[in-house]
């Protein structure tokens, strides 16, 4: 089976490209969506697997065109591509953003998207767009909504935290009772697999994620224990630290009202139903997949 990948650079794609290498037979090919798309390539694949786009910028220093440009514009042109070449299978990598920036209870697939942000409401765009297309016979599209992505070679707040628990500085955030999903690369790379090796699972949206949701507590301590050390957990007033945060928001400092939200919001997300369209579970619980990542952290 012959793959086309976008974003093959980036961490989720470095993953992606050892799983498929190792997982499942065939030939992968690279696309670089900076350059005009490459029609001998998409006539060559089965599948294409569209990761590449603008993230999330935390310190808002990006312009909002950007994220449109790329999350939409570039999605609405490769898809473009996929519906006038014989590739059957089309794979966006979208997020849980596209949906909700803010949860209450557990979010499923069947809630009224209602993003806040540039970045999720340019995923919502490109969902909608790769939905509102006909379809032509013997083609596919699987829009995957994944929550917070973590594992080998991740540099995002998780590996910040990470840094804050190895130096031993205590966890001020002790004080939140808080409950959010992650999602391990390699559960990823699995469902995105099954979705490509498999002809018995209907197009659609499918939230990804691990089964479990953990306490940012909770995760503290897996890090710690990774490190063969206690977890040092300091339990301050929650409305003292939303102080400091707004403080933090003026003087951009490291602590800001949004990376506040990011470590103590409650984020629960429902994989239900992609667990049903596979009739699999998922490889690695919450837990074995952040000891792979803390572990990771570990030798670097």
């Amino acid at each position: 089976m012959n793959i086309a990948i976008t974003g093959s650079s980036g961490f989720v794609g470095k993953q992606l490209k050892k799983y498929l290498e190792e997982n499942t037979p065939g030939r992968l090919y690279f696309i670089n969506l900076r350059e005009t798309i490459d029609s001998d390539i998409i006539n060559k694949t089965s599948a294409i697997i569209h990761l590449a786009g603008k993230a999330h910028d935390l310190k808002k220093t990006s312009n909002s065109d950007e994220y449109y440009q790329v999350n939409f514009e570039l999605t609405k042109k490769l898809y473009n591509a996929f519906l006038n070449s014989p590739a059957q299978k089309f794979i966006f990598i979208s997020s849980v953003k596209a949906a909700a920036d803010s949860v209450e209870g557990i979010l499923n697939e069947d809630v009224k998207p209602s993003p806040q942000t540039h970045y999720g409401k340019s995923k919502l765009m490109a969902e909608q767009y790769i939905q509102n297309q006909p379809l032509p016979e013997g083609k596919s599209f699987f829009i995957l909504r994944p929550c917070m992505i973590h594992g080998p070679g991740n540099k995002g707040n998780l590996n910040l935290l990470y840094q804050f628990v190895r130096k031993g500085i205590p966890y001020p955030l002790a004080g939140f009772n808080n409950k959010r999903s992650f999602l391990t690369v390699e559960n990823l790379c699995f469902v995105i697999n099954e979705l490509i090796t498999r002809d018995d699972v209907a197009s659609g949206i499918y939230n990804v994620a691990d089964d479990e949701a953990l306490s940012t507590n909770e995760v503290v301590s897996i890090l710690a224990s990774s490190l063969k050390i206690k977890p040092r957990l300091l339990k301050i007033s929650p409305s003292i630290i939303k102080f400091f945060a707004k403080i933090g928001d003026r003087l951009k400092l490291p602590l800001t009202t949004e990376r506040l939200n990011k470590l103590t919001e409650n984020y629960v997300i429902s994989n239900e139903k992609i667990k049903k369209a596979l009739n699999k579970g998922l490889p690695l619980t919450a837990i074995e997949g952040l000891k792979i990542t803390a572990n990771s952290f570990n030798e670097n």
